[in-house]
């Protein structure tokens, strides 16, 4: 792949305006085209960002300029775009999940293997210095032996503000397998690969009324779990909770917390890319927010493109497609666990990504640090 890294978008939805603001700011990464199955939507966006032109999904697949499609469709459609892409000899990047089950994930990374490109998959908020400042907290010592952690999301549902909630409550949907990627991807990032999985499921209502948009009002059917619990046992030997809801109200647990021999550590929200890490050493006497010491600095959704363009070949991408397949056979096993009752075991395993140290990658970023300083 070239330099700067020639991007399409298949994708046109809400999402696609993060990943628009930050390659307006990567300078490795040249946007070229987009397209939607509305071409309204894709002319809207041409529109907006200049040098960028609106063409069907055909047309960006055949285009000779595109190196690499940023697949921002809806999960269902995640595989069979990614292997039409792979299929025209393009490399990709897709939303989260990799693919509504792990059986189109490996379809789509075998696919990748045979053709020579690279597959890369968010959640790339890992690679920020939120996430990044606590993995370098771990690999100093600073709590010791990792022993737990325990990762809490909770909502009472998405349907509260999003005008188009369907997805949300069908197979492929719900809490875990919507907001599970970030955590689960961060639980890999800091504690490593996840061998076996426990987990207990439920669901509070048979429908969700919408409370937002020109469907306000309508109600639509709930056809999987939305409350969900499971138990991480990581090949370290260390144990992960997970706690995801789209039935509770709130909570005051920290989004992640990692327990060791020496110290506690709160970890920021890992749907962010940085936040304060606090460590309870001990002895200690109170919590210390510890500074900023990795990841990339200011970072956003598209960080994760521009480090997979800056990998060497044939090396795996940090926010990679085996990364993301792991994370979606871990709560895929998960759910499994749920219905049978038993424990499953994870097949697939992924060496913990690269930490990321302390660096700037935009022109605008670094002369904001120099001024700074």
């Amino acid at each position: 792949m070239g330099k700067p890294l020639k991007v399409g978008i298949v994708g046109c939805g809400a999402i696609i305006a993060q990943y628009l603001a930050n390659f307006r700011k990567l300078n490795d990464i040249d946007l070229v085209a987009v397209a939607d199955l509305d071409p309204a939507r894709a002319q809207a966006v041409a529109e907006q960002y200049e040098g960028v032109r609106a063409v069907s999904v055909e047309e960006l697949l055949a285009a000779d300029d595109v190196e690499l499609v940023l697949n921002l469709t809806i999960p269902a459609a995640h595989a069979e775009v990614a292997l039409k892409a792979i299929a025209a000899g393009k490399s990709v990047y897709g939303e989260k999940p990799l693919a509504a089950t792990t059986e189109e994930a490996r379809q789509v990374l075998d696919a990748a293997r045979e053709a020579g490109v690279v597959v890369g998959c968010a959640p790339d908020t890992v690679l920020g210095t939120g996430l990044q400042t606590a993995r370098k907290a771990i690999d100093d010592g600073l709590i010791g032996a990792p022993i737990s952690a325990s990762a809490t999301m909770v909502t009472p549902g998405h349907e509260r503000w999003h005008p188009n909630p369907d997805f949300y409550y069908q197979p492929g949907g719900g809490p875990l397998l919507d907001m599970g990627p970030y955590y689960v991807t961060a639980l890999v990032t800091l504690l490593g690969p996840v061998v076996s999985v426990v987990g207990a499921a439920s669901h509070t209502r048979s429908e969700r009324t919408i409370g937002s948009g020109p469907r306000q009002g309508e109600k639509i059917p709930v056809t999987i779990d939305s409350h969900v619990t499971g138990v991480l046992t990581h090949a370290s030997g260390a144990m992960s909770t997970l706690f995801m809801s789209f039935d509770a109200v709130k909570s005051k647990s920290p989004n992640i917390e990692i327990h060791g021999e020496r110290g506690s550590l709160v970890v920021p929200d890992p749907n962010h890319f940085d936040g304060d890490v606090e460590l309870f050493s001990l002895g200690a006497d109170a919590w210390e927010t510890l500074p900023v010491s990795a990841g990339y600095v200011d970072a956003g959704r598209g960080f994760g493109i521009a480090d997979l363009a800056a990998t060497p070949a044939g090396s795996e991408p940090r926010a990679g497609g085996a990364l993301a397949y792991h994370a979606l056979e871990v709560m895929e096993s998960v759910l499994e666990s749920a219905r049978s009752g038993a424990a499953v075991s994870i097949n697939s395993t992924v060496e913990r990504p690269a930490s990321v140290e302390l660096t700037v990658l935009t022109e605008v970023d670094a002369l904001q640090a120099q001024e700074a300083s």
